[in-house]
């Protein structure tokens, strides 16, 4: 076999390949195999018709189609290896010369990864918000755990803010009453703002048994978006009571036997969260510096698949979740469909240049995915999904995907080694260590997630 390959652009190749007949004999024994298996000649038993009775009866064209057919994906492989390429996708293959018992030629156009030069990333200079929790922290985070324990007690008097109220709700739109616009019994807290717009003013000195009327923009049901008139009856009022602050409630909230115990665990917490969020700032921020000094080709076939699929997920998945079609979406945000198309593409062109950047990384380092840091990305990715790590373990063997968290954890550990390279300052001017931990790889493996899934770091603030 000859094979020649033609660099079309910086991301796609030709390859031409021709292949002496003899080279084609096992697959013209399968194709014959295979036909004998499939048709019936009367005289012959089945699959022990001749060759020669084959050509005669259906012809020595679908012989030689059958043989090619089975010989091409080889070929092709071997042209491949030989060429030392790593092909994108499918190729599109043409035939270009089939001569019986002579000569079968082809050519194959593919997209390859493309050949990326490492830049000099050690002037890398990035800023991250400081580390710092303030006493009015703590005592939120105090508080939300004061809420969990909070009781309730029926109360003979208006509902005020902090009340919980149990309320019936009808909403009509143009005078009719939506078949899934009634709702009774539901308990609200007032001033949580969890319901409808409005509903705080409504109930806000209503006592059991009054009710109101207001107009709410309703945002979902059969109704969504547009204004309903809302009618609220309150069936019952009940005051919120919170433990007091003292020894006793930290006892009953944790594992601590006084409060300033608990309130310095809570300090160290919020620490220990908010030095993992300036990590994954630093990841993004550094994956972004280095990003603008590289030149990554971007294969268009690849870009083009990348971008359907980013828009068939959202749409058929995300908003599928959320009652929302495409068009109520863009008109949440505010965006145009060109603006959205636009939006998308630098998202896809963004997740291709980290991939291709930073597993050339990985190969240049030499870096190796260990069972522990695989064992600890799965037990995170399975976090976020929802599922239980066992369930997530199981669906990604099923799923064939072990390779691709291999490789999320393969990039974060690049990226942590630019990160280590990099200068980080805090806005304080302090510089930032990053230590090259589970935990920082972690966060960089978070980081290229991120980009590579098309989130952004406005939409994570958000």
């Amino acid at each position: 076999m000859k094979s020649a390959v033609e660099t079309l652009n910086p991301t796609r190749v030709r390859l031409t390949v021709e292949v002496p007949f003899e080279e084609l004999k096992d697959s013209l024994d399968a194709a014959y195999k295979k036909i004998n298996q499939q048709v019936t000649v009367k005289g012959f038993r089945k699959g022990k018709i001749p060759a020669r009775v084959i050509d005669q009866r259906f012809g020595r064209g679908a012989v030689l189609e059958e043989a090619v057919n089975d010989a091409l994906p080889k070929l092709y492989t071997e042209a491949v290896n030989e060429a030392e390429l790593n092909p994108l996708g499918q190729p599109e293959v043409d035939i270009t010369e089939l001569k019986d018992g002579e000569t079968l030629a082809f050519t194959a156009e593919v997209d390859i990864r493309p050949e990326i030069e490492i830049p000099d990333y050690s002037g890398i200079e990035v800023t991250v918000d400081a580390v710092e929790v303030t006493d009015e922290d703590v005592e939120k985070s105090v508080e939300q755990l004061r809420e969990r324990f909070a009781s309730t007690n029926p109360v003979e008097r208006a509902a005020a803010e902090g009340d919980v109220v149990t309320i019936d709700l009808e909403a009509k739109v143009d005078g009719e009453v939506l078949p899934d616009g009634v709702a009774n019994g539901v308990s609200y807290t007032i001033g949580s703002g969890e319901l409808l717009e409005g509903i705080d003013e409504a109930v806000t000195g209503l006592e059991a048994g009054g009710e109101a009327t207001f107009t709410s923009q309703l945002k979902g049901g059969s109704a969504e978006g547009k204004d309903a008139e809302v009618t609220v009856k309150v069936t019952a009022v009940a005051a919120k009571e919170l433990p007091e602050l003292d020894d006793d409630f930290a006892q009953m909230a944790s594992e601590f036997d006084t409060l300033e115990e608990l309130k310095a665990d809570s300090r160290k917490r919020l620490e220990n969260m908010k030095q993992y969020d300036q990590a994954t700032q630093a990841q993004e921020r550094v994956l972004d510096e280095l990003l603008k000094l590289a030149e990554v080709p971007i294969p268009e076939k690849l870009l083009e698949d990348e971008v359907k699929t980013r828009k068939h997920n959202l749409e058929h998945h995300q908003l599928g979740q959320m009652g929302l079609d495409l068009g109520k979406y863009l008109e949440i945000q505010g965006k145009t469909e060109e603006e959205f198309d636009a939006e998308t593409k630098e998202q896809a062109v963004k997740g291709i240049k980290t991939q291709f950047i930073l597993d050339e990384l990985v190969n240049k380092e030499k870096l190796n995915v260990n069972q522990e840091e695989l064992t600890e990305h799965l037990m995170r990715r399975a976090q976020s999904s929802g599922m239980s790590p066992d369930q997530f373990a199981q669906a990604v063997v099923e799923g064939g995907q072990v390779p691709m968290l291999v490789g999320e954890v393969a990039r974060g550990k690049a990226l942590a080694v630019v990160v280590e390279a990099a200068k980080v300052v805090d806005t304080n001017g302090e510089v930032v260590d990053l230590e090259d931990d589970e935990e920082e790889v972690e966060a960089a493996a978070s980081a290229v997630e991120a980009a590579v899934e098309g989130e952004t770091e406005e939409k994570n603030e958000a």
